[in-house]
């Protein structure tokens, strides 16, 4: 899975604009990285990463993963993940969680991560005052979002959610990275204000929270 600011570091580091990152590296609309028929990254060059200074999270985290429970929670863990085919499956042999952490520069990723979960809060508060649900079966309602939300091909048309990946079209292009989340965060926080269809702001709302590592089950608890 990509966040908003994988995207962001991707595009940066391949020297292109957002969209274009999101043709050249990802599917589902910017949402997950993309892969070759062979199983390789379309990132590698060869044997190495072409972006790794700019390399996503999940990248960054490796043999680790985040095991997440609620947006804007406390509970976030870190877990060791089975290892890929070819690798130790190991942080390092000596060291805290921290100290690969901070190698990785992790820490940027998850506080802009952190600024993104806001616009989740955002997305549900608006939701909850434009769908009628006296006349919407709230299931229902969830389960066309979050189909809508993860389908790869034939879904429709939804600015929200391209804004949410596509940064550089909001003045975030020659910013710092802390810059540019700022902008894009209070740029979607506008265009959610504004937004008065449900069904839009539900998918985006899905898409989003599993850009951050959520379950769409977390986006309708809320």
């Amino acid at each position: 899975m990509l966040s908003p600011f994988d995207l962001l570091c991707l595009a940066r580091e391949a020297g292109v604009s957002t969209s274009e990152a999101i043709g050249r590296f990802t599917i589902r609309r910017g949402s997950i990285l993309k892969f070759r028929d062979d199983g390789a990254c379309v990132a590698l060059d060869g044997v190495r990463c072409g972006v790794h200074r700019g390399r996503p999270l999940a990248c960054r985290l490796y043999p680790l993963g985040i095991e997440r429970y609620r947006a804007g929670g406390d509970d976030d863990r870190f877990v060791t993940l089975e290892a890929a085919v070819g690798s130790l499956g190991v942080y390092g042999d000596r060291g805290t969680v921290d100290d690969f952490l901070d190698a990785q520069d992790v820490g940027a990723h998850l506080y802009a991560n952190g600024c993104y979960a806001g616009s989740s809060s955002d997305l549900s508060r608006t939701i909850a005052a434009t769908a009628d649900f006296d006349r919407i079966v709230p299931r229902e309602f969830w389960r066309c979002a979050v189909r809508e939300a993860l389908a790869e091909s034939g879904y429709d048309a939804n600015p929200l959610i391209d804004a949410t990946f596509d940064l550089d079209g909001f003045g975030c292009a020659r910013v710092s990275d802390a810059d540019a989340v700022a902008a894009h965060v209070g740029v979607l926080s506008e265009m959610i204000r504004r937004e008065s269809h449900p069904d839009i702001l539900a998918a985006a709302a899905v898409m989003l929270a599993v850009s951050l590592g959520y379950s769409p089950g977390e986006v309708i608890a809320d």
